[in-house]
């Protein structure tokens, strides 16, 4: 056994017994652990707010060395996630976040720049205007814009994101043509050339195209520049959602909530 300490972000808890709980964490040294929180439900307990779902926080942990939970020993507050207004996008969104890293990482396998990008995606949550004030660049960007890109930033960390720069059957480049289709299976674009009929309902257009690249470049941050109009946010639901449920092996269930 040894002790660790590292950032984490609580993205799970279930009740172990009647005063303790088990907390999944994903963390940005270690990857997504699993640890037993003794007394984490009682009044008073040693944890209080620390452990609420998508807090980030400062733990310590007793790393086993054997098959059993990690005992979690500390946690000290770092944020909160608390989304302002009305807007049940936000709030889902967060849940959205914990959601894909809890399905989609692995137990001990750190991805350091994943775990920095759910932070600034939880931030953006909760500061992202509400959508129905429209686009303003002075504001912060629209919160399903802030999901797209951490969606994409998931597809890329594990090695699944979709090849937006050709096609993937003939090697044309995207910029070569004005509207593509999305081949789920195999994790990329079709050209018209190489279409066939039942790709029809997953047709992107170039535009779109350009946006998924550039949104998917992790260098790229500056959402509250970009303007998208309704139709290319559809088609870019429609690819993404495609390919988290296949990189997922399932529909997530928070996209019932968030609209997605």
């Amino acid at each position: 056994m040894s002790t660790e300490k590292t950032e984490a972000l609580v993205i799970r808890q279930t009740d172990f017994s009647e005063t303790s709980k088990v907390v999944t964490l994903f963390t940005r040294d270690f990857g997504k652990v699993s640890a037993l929180a003794k007394g984490a439900r009682r009044l008073k307990g040693p944890f209080e707010a620390a452990i609420d779902l998508l807090t980030a926080c400062r733990i310590v942990f007793i790393r086993k060395s054997t098959d059993g939970l990690d005992i979690l020993t500390e946690a000290q507050v770092i944020s909160r996630f608390r989304p302002n207004g009305r807007d049940l996008v936000r709030l889902y969104g967060g849940y959205y976040v914990a959601e894909l890293l809890n399905g989609l990482t692995e137990e001990y396998d750190p991805h350091p720049r994943l775990f920095d990008e759910s932070l600034t995606t939880l931030k953006r949550l909760v500061e992202a205007p509400d959508p129905k004030l429209g686009p303003d660049p002075k504001l912060a960007p629209d919160p399903k814009l802030v999901i797209v890109r951490f969606e994409l930033a998931v597809l890329r960390e594990i090695g699944q994101l979709p090849a937006f720069d050709a096609c993937v059957v003939c090697g044309r480049d995207s910029a070569d043509d004005t509207t593509w289709a999305f081949w789920v299976s195999q994790g990329g674009l079709i050209c018209r050339d190489c279409q066939k009929e039942r790709y029809e309902q997953n047709r992107v257009q170039a535009g779109t195209v350009a946006l998924l690249q550039r949104l998917s470049d992790e260098s790229d941050a500056a959402l509250e520049r970009l303007v998208v109009s309704a139709e290319q946010l559809t088609q870019m639901r429609r690819v993404l959602t495609a390919a988290i449920s296949n990189a997922l092996g399932r529909r997530p269930s928070m996209t019932r909530y968030l609209n997605l």
